[in-house]
Formats: structure tokens, sequence, C-alpha cells
């Protein structure tokens, strides 16, 4: 059925372009040949009843430029269509064409499945289980991932380098000390030993037993990740479900819990946690580049093409304000003040929305500023008086703040 839909789809559309070319076979002229000569008997008419009187001067001036107008256009069309003719243009269009649909057939022969079956969505989450449970092991995608090509490591400062050898020792000497086995993880990483690094915080977690916190376990998760070349492996994903039992809210674990679902056919699966990262943020979790650029793609994966992404919203908001309860109040205001001069500096240089405006002003207000608040609101009516949704917008905040009646 693919192959019947794909010839009768190039037929039809190489007729739509073909006919017009072959339209002339035949013909012992051009059309614009005989547009020619119908015009020029019509400037001759134009003469004739200029004689006879039955048309002025005037109006025959006027038929002249009129009809001398047509004469122009059919003589270029004419010009053209023997040029056509004369350089072989049928047969070069027609070559054209040709070429185009061999080259479209040979892609799809090279890149496409021709022989491949349509997947009920039953037999692709079938397949996708299988690809599951065929996962290579840790110590087989290690190594994979080391037999691999690597580009050249960077050149690491001589003092750097016999600091990680002092530190490689103090821990060969004292293999169970927690500070030493997070520091020596954290640092192999940097030099891009993956599977030390690993091996180091593999270590940190034994050592802690069943009190090893949900971030040291998504950590060596995330670490033997990486040491296995990207890929989640099955011993990678029993220590992520173990930190996920944890701490269920963990973000950095749920990232990497879509990214499992992804890398095994599930794209059902992993929007919804995808998605839910994303909306809740925050917007400079390192998590949160790779989720936007692929989330679009993946919505439309898992059937759900219609998903919009939520917007940037720069400024401070109520996670915000309400994540400064646990700070000293000189922090607290020292935060808040600069989230609202940044959001402020950013809307009177740049322009926002109706909610940022109506933001900044409960901000304001919040931060005991209410006098700049109302300078704000004057400011706002100013700009939406054009468009009373949105001034309606700012009016309530302004409202909620006293500020309006």
């Amino acid at each position: 059925m693919f192959w019947i839909i794909c010839a009768a789809t190039i037929l039809i559309v190489g007729l739509a372009i073909v006919a017009p070319i072959l339209r002339t076979r035949g013909q012992t002229e051009p059309a614009a040949a005989f547009d020619l000569r119908v015009y020029r008997d019509q400037l001759r008419e134009v003469e004739r009843d200029l004689e006879r009187r039955v048309i002025g001067p005037e109006d025959a001036d006027r038929l002249r430029a009129e009809i001398g107008r047509k004469v122009l256009d059919a003589d270029r069309r004419l010009s053209q269509s023997r040029a056509m003719i004369r350089g072989g243009g049928r047969a070069l269009a027609i070559g054209v064409l040709t070429a185009l649909l061999i080259g479209a057939v040979a892609l799809y022969l090279r890149q496409g499945a021709p022989g491949r079956d349509d997947l009920p969505i039953g037999q692709r989450i079938a397949q996708a289980q299988t690809a599951y449970e065929s996962r290579p092991s840790q110590a087989e995608a290690e190594a994979e991932a080391a037999a691999m090509p690597r580009p050249p490591a960077q050149p690491v400062p001589e003092d750097f380098q016999a600091l990680i050898e002092q530190l490689r020792e103090a821990v060969a000497r004292n293999p169970d000390d927690p500070r030493g086995l997070a520091l020596l993880a954290t640092n192999e990483m940097r030099l891009g030993n993956a599977a030390a690094a690993r091996t180091a915080q593999q270590r940190l977690v034994d050592v802690q037993g069943d009190a090893a916190s949900a971030d040291d376990l998504v950590r060596l998760s995330a670490l033997m990740t990486e040491a296995a070349g990207g890929l989640i492996t099955p011993e990678a994903e029993a220590v992520l479900a173990r930190a996920l039992a944890a701490d269920p809210a963990h973000p950095q674990g749920r990232y990497l819990l879509g990214l499992l679902q992804l890398q095994n056919g599930r794209p059902d699966r992993a929007f919804p946690i995808w998605r839910s990262l994303l909306e809740q943020g925050p917007a400079d979790a390192p998590w949160m580049a790779p989720i936007g650029a692929a989330i679009r793609d993946l919505a439309w994966l898992a059937g759900q093409p219609d998903y919009v992404p939520p917007g940037p919203m720069p400024g401070p908001d109520a996670d915000a304000l309400a994540a400064a309860e646990g700070m000293t109040p000189e922090e607290r205001q020292d935060m808040i003040t600069g989230m609202v001069s940044q959001l402020e500096a950013r809307l009177s240089q740049q322009g926002g929305t109706p909610e940022e405006w109506a933001r900044l002003i409960s901000s304001l207000v919040v931060i005991g500023n209410a006098d700049h608040a109302r300078m704000i609101w004057t400011e706002a009516q100013s700009r939406f008086a054009s468009s009373p949704e949105a001034l309606d917008t700012v009016r309530q905040a302004a409202i909620s703040a006293g500020l309006a009646e």
C-alpha cells in the first residue's frame, strides 16, 4: 500500500509539472503568435473606425495605447517561447524533473526503510520492552565506551595534577572516608575520568549503606551513565530507583528517569516526566536546556502535538518569595530587592507582558516601596491605554495592592 501511494503521488505531481510543458506539443506556433495577430488586427480596426468617424481621435489614442501594451506583452511571450524551443527548454525541464524523481527514490532507498512493515502500537511497545530487557550490563557498556575514540584530553596544570595524586593516595590509605571519596569522585570527573569517578562514588555509597542520601545515589547513577557512554544500564537504573524511592521529587533523578524511558523507545512515558520538570523549573537547572530543546518533538512522539511549552517568566514570583522565608530578614530583603530591580530594568528597556507589570507592582508593595509601585502603575496606565484587556490585568494587581479602586 505504501508503494502504491508513493507511485500515485509521484504520477500526479509529475503530470502537474509536465502538462504545461507538453501543452504546446503539436502546435504549429505558440499561442503568443496568435494573440499578436489578433492585436494587430484590432489596431487596423481602430484606424478604420477613425477614418469612418465612428470614434473620435481621443478614443483612438486611448485604444492604440491599450492595444499597444497587449502587443508588447504578446511579443515578449513569443520571444520566450521561441527561446525555449531553440534551447531545448522542454527537454531540459523534463530531464530535471526526471532527475529529481530518481534522486528522491534513491535517497529513500538509502536513508529510509523500504522493507519495514508498518508497526502497530502494541508491537512497538513490545519491541521497546525487548530493547529495554536486552541492554548491556554496566561492565559491558563501560568497556564499549572505553574502546570508542575520544577527543584529546585537555592539559592539566602540574600543581592540580599533584593535588589529585595526593588525594588518590589519601583515599587509598583511608578508603572509608566519605569526604575524601566525594572529593575524589568530583575531581576525577573534572579530569574526564568517568570510570574512576564512578568507582569513587560507588565506594562512597557503599560506605554510607542505607544512610546514603538521594543526592549521592542520583550522582552515582549519573556517573554510571557517563561512564557507560550515556546509556542508563540496568545497574544504573537500580541505583536510580533507590534514589527516587528515598526522594520521589528529586529533579535530577526524574530527569534521568525520563531519559531512561526515552532511550528505550517510550516517549509516551518520558514526556509527562520531562514536561513536569520543565514547567516546575528552576530555569537555571542544568537539565532545563536539553529538555527545552527536545520537548516539542517528544510531545509529538507521545501523541500530544498541540503541546505548547511554558514561556519564560523572568522576575520574582510567588515561589521565589516563599523560598525567601527561610532566610534572615537582611538576606531576604536583599534577594527580593535584587529580583525586583532586575525585573523593573528589563521592563523599562524591553517592555513586557501585562502579567509581568502586574507582578512588578505587587512585588514593590511586598518590599515596602508602595510609592514607587504607584509610579509604575501610572506608567502602566500609559503603556496599556490602547489595550483595555491588558490594562485590566495590571489594574487588578494595583487594586490588590491598594493603589487603585
